[in-house]
């Protein structure tokens, strides 16, 4: 008799408040989701088919952040069915550029962007899956490198951890030979403080980093501050650089905190 093949893991990629971009990676991977799919059962996947698959599943794929109570609800859902839970992008590791309601009166934006503000039910905040549910890795970037995407899947079919390195992004420009931007032009550059993961994209075209992947693992922000005022940057502007894609992210959040007055 022949052998009975072994059942695919089974992958499931879920949405949350989010622009959809991340999953759009998955999609972009183009030539390696090829070969993803012949290894992997994609299950659940709404950005590229309509019909959704039961679980449990062996790795969940979650983009978006938490801003409603349904969203709360949810997210245990699929924690539950899901072996291995992935956040992808600064939505679901830091909230979002939608975070920055957690610093103003959500009754004020809605009634700013609505006709009919009574129709929305949502929370105060935006909050990152991991405030939430245990989270087996987080897979930064607004959107995510689709590299790193492959690597972390790969990862999981093989049993091993992910590699993603967690250095800065000076270190990617010095990789690509980039010239730095702030020593030759004096311009204002989060890479210092910013995870690495975008290949220094930016600063190759002679732009300073936006903080797109959130902060590093060895982000010294006293030291950094003041870096950004002699380059030019007013109080103000500190902190709005700060509470972008990741405005959420404790490193990034405490470090806007503390300039601002009072």
């Amino acid at each position: 008799m022949a052998a009975v093949p072994a059942p695919r893991p089974r992958l499931a990629a879920w949405k949350f408040a989010s622009c959809d971009g991340c999953q759009l990676t998955l999609l972009d991977c183009e030539d390696e989701l090829l070969g993803i799919t012949e290894r992997v059962e994609i299950t659940h996947f709404l950005e590229a088919s309509s019909g959704p698959g039961p679980g449990p599943f062996d790795l969940s794929l979650v983009e978006g952040s938490v801003t409603t109570s349904q969203d709360a609800e949810r997210i245990q859902q699929i924690r539950a069915a899901s072996r291995r839970l992935v956040t992808i992008g600064a939505c679901a590791t830091a909230g979002g550029v939608q975070a920055l309601r957690n610093y103003a009166e959500v009754a004020e934006f809605q009634a700013a962007v609505y006709a009919r503000p009574d129709y929305i039910e949502t929370l105060a905040t935006s909050t990152p899956i991991s405030a939430h549910v245990p989270v087996d890795f987080e897979l930064r970037g607004c959107p995510i490198d689709r590299g790193r995407l492959v690597e972390v899947i790969t990862a999981y079919l093989a049993g091993r951890t992910p590699d993603v390195p967690a250095h800065s992004v000076c270190f990617e420009c010095k990789r690509r030979g980039t010239v730095c931007v702030t020593v030759a032009h004096g311009t204002p550059c989060l890479g210092p403080v910013t995870h690495a993961g975008c290949g220094a994209l930016c600063p190759a075209y002679d732009r300073g980093c936006y903080g797109c992947f959130g902060p590093s693992n060895s982000a010294n922000f006293p030291s950094f501050i003041p870096l950004l005022r002699r380059d030019g940057m007013e109080t103000l502007d500190v902190v709005r650089v700060l509470r972008t894609f990741n405005t959420a992210a404790p490193e990034f959040e405490a470090a806007a905190r503390k300039e601002l007055p009072g």
